[in-house]
């Protein structure tokens, strides 16, 4: 069974306010803190203490989050602020979402981050997208986010009904190396179709449904929680259509990438009658693998006692971050504070 947050509060308190008595703790940030010293400065089970407001006082967590246009940035944002009044300095850093952000956890430049689990992956791996590169084994999960739906948009004058149609179209794939990018370059392989069949349009979706209402681009990828506020718009002054991503290329997609899960678009998520096939792959909140459990075990626990700043900043954190959403979907090994965190909750044996 689960225990309550509010327990583990309690017993953090206070064996904080027990230390408060000891002798002078050896000067030095949480951060660079040895990520076996459970024992020492937790409880006698093992489970980590709370830090200090002055410990926390001491470090600077900055969030990489995503364009400012894009869903990333509010929620991530929230999360710096959820952190900053848990007693954290914090920031909240506008980039270019998912490989960007892998790039600046692996650099040391931002201590979590959010990314597609797909991007994260393959750049884990050194596959795919980051086939040739070392393997970003240093990368470690904190938590579980909203899902990304992959979104296949055109217009109802390009005649485009099925995948198989991309065929000699131009398509917006989302930036260079982008999650976007890595989603359309992993989906169109999956129905054997190469970018030598296909114009690639390198545009971030915006731009590209741009180019698509004046005639210069026939269908564009968009991945984002729904509904996304660009495909709505294009849907208010366009007869827009969703093309399904189904059938045995789904199929092997999701066997192949086991992070990929088949969904459907709920009918009236847009101008759509009836439910539309497709996949979804799950957002998760990277961490530093140098920060100390103890830090890591303490950010966890301020972000779900402070959850509700985190829900209120947009629809798809309302919906799907939560304490009892867990952690069983995450494929990226979890960082040891955050391993100890949702053991407490029940969640790991």
């Amino acid at each position: 069974m689960k225990r309550a947050l509010s327990l583990v509060l309690a017993l953090g308190m206070a064996l904080t306010l027990a230390a408060c008595g000891a002798a002078p703790a050896a000067s030095g940030s949480a951060s660079s803190a040895s990520s076996g010293s459970a024992a020492a400065s937790g409880s006698a089970d093992g489970s980590l203490a709370l830090l200090s407001q002055a410990d926390r006082a001491k470090e600077f967590v900055t969030v990489a989050t995503g364009p400012t246009s894009g869903i990333y940035y509010p929620i991530g944002g929230a999360f710096a602020t959820a952190l900053g009044d848990w007693g954290y300095k914090t920031s909240a850093e506008a980039t270019n979402a998912s490989g960007a952000n892998i790039q600046l956890i692996q650099d040391g430049d931002a201590e979590i981050a959010i990314a597609m689990q797909d991007a994260v992956m393959q750049a884990y791996t050194g596959t795919g997208a980051y086939d040739g590169t070392a393997p970003a084994e240093d990368l470690r999960a904190l938590m579980r986010l909203w899902p990304n739906y992959v979104q296949l948009v055109t217009t109802a004058s390009t005649g485009i009904k099925t995948i198989e149609d991309l065929r000699g179209k131009r398509v917006g794939v989302g930036a260079a190396n982008s999650g976007v990018e890595i989603n359309a370059r992993m989906i169109l392989e999956a129905y054997g179709i190469t970018y030598n069949d296909i114009t690639p349009d390198y545009l971030a979706y915006g731009e590209a449904i741009d180019n698509m209402k004046n005639g210069q681009c026939d269908a564009v990828f968009v991945t984002s929680g729904l509904p996304n506020a660009t495909v709505m718009e294009l849907g208010v002054s366009y007869d827009m259509v969703i093309v399904p991503i189904d059938g045995e290329g789904r199929d092997k997609l999701v066997n192949d990438y086991p992070y990929y899960a088949k969904s459907t678009i709920p009918a009236g998520t847009y101008n759509n009658d009836a439910d539309i096939e497709g996949v979804f792959v799950y957002n998760i909140m990277m961490v530093r693998k140098d920060l100390s459990d103890e830090m890591v075990h303490d950010m966890l626990t301020g972000i779900f006692e402070n959850i509700g700043t985190i829900q209120a900043s947009h629809n798809a954190a309302n919906q799907n971050i939560s304490l009892d959403v867990g952690v069983s979907d995450i494929q990226l090994p979890l960082h040891p504070g955050a391993e100890a965190f949702w053991k407490e909750q029940g969640y790991l044996n």
